[in-house]
């Protein structure tokens, strides 16, 4: 069967699209490169012995999209990743934010309409519930007013997916993730983000070899153990395993409703400091931190309470704290040399 990864060179695409052609499936890519490297194919092949089938496509292009849907027919399923995805970018470029999230989203939405194609899985966010009031959070945790431009475009792509269903067979999951770390155990796919990284591992392996002067932890005074914000890392590789098996569960009809939810996260809450604690365990290396002010968009606390996904899904986390920043320093001495 033909799989659709948008955003497919990106760090979650990448990881899937690996995840996918390891399970058999015919993987195709579409990618701006705006966030990613053509090199990431090189990654993917070195891991699977396969490339999967590339475009370089702007989704905002609506004329572009429907050419490319009416020359893919035999498509089965598509996971939409393509978007940009800071929450503190965000905060300074709303505009941009909310023009590539919700125009490539409307524009691949309506394309699959158009040829009739009905199966989807949408890479949404922990960021659609704000400030949690009990945690850890379920799916049924109400959705309050977002925090940030990037949190409110994956609470309004989630609104969208859910209007195109009543009216449309659409059926979709949407899984919302805490936060993505790691790397393939291999070294060959990471994330490498352009530019100044505005996430926080590459933050860290960056200031481990020397790329970054310091790491910046954006306030201490949260209400929190140690006063840093406290989030729910999951690894990248098995957030991949999600997705492919929330697509099989589309696959086999296994569905009971159109649009489906499930949290994907690890099921507890580390801070930034013992993040950067944990890191300099598995390193040896001792990271040079300062902090500064709080950030506009972040949340005192998040994590996941999973039971759903791994009731419905079989899906269950496989990595430590541990496991996972050591994958992702890995990544960083490997794409470096270290």
């Amino acid at each position: 069967m033909k799989v659709l990864v948008t955003g497919g060179l990106g760090f979650i695409g990448s990881h899937t699209v690996v995840a996918l052609q390891e399970k058999g499936y015919e993987v195709v890519v579409v990618d701006d490169l705006s966030n990613a490297s053509i090199t990431v194919l090189e990654g993917i092949k070195s891991i699977t012995g396969q490339v999967p089938t590339f475009e370089q496509l702007d989704l905002r292009d609506k004329q572009a999209v429907h050419q490319f849907f009416h020359a893919h027919q035999d498509i089965a399923g598509v996971i939409h990743f393509a978007a940009s995805k800071a929450v503190g970018e965000s905060m300074k470029l709303p505009l941009e934010y909310y023009e590539n999230n919700f125009f490539s989203l409307i524009n691949v939405l309506a394309a699959m309409k158009h040829i009739g194609l009905n199966k989807m899985i949408f890479s949404s966010s922990c960021t659609v519930y704000g400030q949690g009031e009990v945690m850890p959070l379920t799916e049924e945790e109400s959705i309050k007013t977002a925090l940030s431009p990037y949190g409110n475009t994956k609470q309004v792509g989630e609104e969208i997916i859910v209007d195109l269903a009543k009216v449309y067979p659409l059926q979709a999951v949407l899984l919302r993730y805490f936060n993505p770390i790691g790397a393939h155990e291999s070294g060959f796919i990471g994330e490498s983000p352009q530019g100044v990284p505005y996430n926080l591992i590459p933050y860290i392996t960056q200031t481990a070899v020397g790329v970054r002067p310091f790491l910046s932890i954006y306030g201490k005074d949260y209400d929190t153990a140690d006063g840093t914000c406290v989030r729910d890392y999951i690894h990248v590789v098995d957030l991949a395993d999600a997705h492919v098996r929330a697509l099989e569960y589309l696959f086999k009809n296994e569905n009971t409703e159109q649009i489906e939810v499930f949290n994907v996260g690890n099921g507890q809450g580390y801070s930034v400091l013992e993040l950067v604690h944990s890191f300099e365990r598995v390193s040896g290396i001792k990271i040079n931190y300062e902090i500064v002010e709080r950030r506009p968009g972040d949340v005192d606390k998040a994590w996941a309470n999973t039971a759903k996904i791994e009731r419905v899904l079989g899906w269950k986390p496989t990595k430590t704290l541990d496991d996972m920043l050591a994958s992702a320093w890995n990544w960083e001495k490997k794409s470096r040399k270290y």
